[in-house]
C-alpha cells in the first residue's frame, strides 16, 4: 500500500464530463457531445497539469432510475484505455469502479493491463455501489456489498503483486498466471470512494487514498481525523492520498448563471478560495469547471493550469 502524490505536494484532477450524464451534475451542452469533445477535454487536462482524469462506472440503469441518472455511462476501462492513448502524463482514474459487480481477478486483469499499456498511469478507484436495482440486474449481492469490496481489494492487491496469485477463487490456491504485469511496482494504487462512515473506514483500512463522494455528514475535517486515527490504530503508513470535492469553478466572471457557491473571478481570487483545503490535511483536489461548451471548458481548464494553479502553489 502506498500513496503516490509526492510527500508535501498538492495535486488536482477532474471527473470528465460527457462520459456520465446524471442530471445531478451534467451541463446542458454535454447531451450533444461525444468522443471528439471528450478527447479534447482530456487532452486539455493533460496539458494543464492535471494529476488525473476520471471515468465513472455503471453497467445499465434500470427504469425508473434512468430519469435522474440518464443512461449515458461510458464503459470505465474501455474509456480509460482509449484516453491513455490520447494523453501522455495524466493519471487514469476509475471514479469509482463497483467491485461487487465483477470477480476481483477480472478487475485486477483490467487495471494491470491498463497500467501496463499506459506506462504506469492507472489508479484504481473503487466503491461499493449504490443502485440496488442494478445489483439485482447483475445478480450481485446488494446487502453484502461492503464486505465484498474489502475481500476484493485483498485479492486484487495480491494479483497486482504476484504473477501467480494463490487467492481469488476455486483453483487459485494452486497459482493462476496473470500477465501482463502492471508497470507500477505493486500495481496501481487503490483509492476508495464514498462518504459514509463505512466507506471512510474502508478507505482508511484498505486504501492508498480516499475519494469522497459529496461532503461527509460528519464534515470533511472529522472524516480526515477518522482516517488518520483508523490508520494509526491499524499500524498503516501515515502517508495517504486524501481527496476533497471542491466547489464548482469558473475562472473569470461568468457570462451565464452559476450557483451562488461557485468559485469564480480573477485567478488570484479562485486560487485564494482553494488554498483553504491543504490546511485540512488533503493533498488532492477534485475540481469541476462550469462552461457552456466543450471548447469553453477546455479554455477554462487550460487557464486554470496556467494562471490559477501556480498561485495556489505559491
Amino acid at each position: 500500500m502506498a500513496a503516490i502524490i509526492p510527500n508535501g505536494n498538492l495535486a488536482w484532477g477532474m471527473q470528465l464530463p460527457i462520459q456520465s450524464q446524471s442530471t445531478i451534475y451534467a451541463q446542458p451542452w454535454e447531451a450533444a457531445s461525444g468522443p471528439t469533445e471528450l478527447a479534447a477535454i482530456a487532452r486539455a487536462a493533460d496539458r494543464a497539469g492535471a494529476f488525473y482524469v476520471a471515468v465513472c462506472d455503471h453497467v445499465a440503469i434500470p427504469r425508473p432510475s434512468d430519469e435522474a441518472m440518464s443512461t449515458v455511462w461510458y464503459d470505465t476501462v474501455a474509456t480509460l484505455g482509449w484516453l491513455g492513448g490520447l494523453t501522455g502524463q495524466v493519471h487514469l482514474l476509475s471514479h469509482v469502479y463497483v467491485l461487487p459487480y465483477r470477480h476481483p481477478l477480472m478487475t485486477a486483469k483490467a487495471f494491470a493491463t491498463l497500467d501496463a499499456l499506459s506506462g504506469g498511469r492507472a489508479i484504481l478507484g473503487v466503491g461499493a455501489g449504490h443502485l440496488e436495482s442494478e445489483f439485482r440486474l447483475l445478480g450481485a449481492d446488494y446487502e453484502g456489498r461492503g464486505p465484498a469490496v474489502e475481500e476484493a481489494i485483498r485479492v486484487i492487491r495480491v494479483a497486482f503483486e504476484e504473477e501467480y496469485p494463490t487467492i481469488g477463487g476455486p483453483g487459485a490456491e494452486v497459482g493462476v498466471g496473470m500477465q501482463p504485469r502492471p508497470e507500477r511496482p505493486g500495481g496501481p494504487p487503490i483509492w476508495v470512494g464514498g462518504s459514509s462512515v463505512a466507506a471512510i473506514r474502508r478507505a482508511a483500512r484498505f486504501g492508498d487514498g480516499w475519494l469522497p463522494q459529496g461532503p461527509p455528514k460528519m464534515g470533511t475535517a472529522a472524516a480526515i481525523d477518522m482516517i488518520r486515527t483508523e490508520r494509526q490504530a491499524a499500524g498503516l503508513p501515515e502517508r495517504f492520498d486524501m481527496g476533497v470535492n471542491c466547489e464548482p469553478i469558473h475562472v473569470g466572471e461568468p457570462a451565464f448563471d452559476v450557483s451562488r457557491w461557485t468559485l469564480s473571478g480573477e485567478p488570484g481570487r479562485v486560487a485564494e478560495g482553494l488554498r483553504k483545503y491543504p490546511a485540512l490535511g488533503v493533498n488532492q483536489l477534485q475540481l469541476r469547471f462550469l462552461a457552456r461548451s466543450a471548447g469553453e471548458l477546455c479554455d477554462q481548464i487550460e487557464r486554470f493550469g496556467a494562471e490559477v494553479w501556480p498561485e495556489v502553489m505559491s
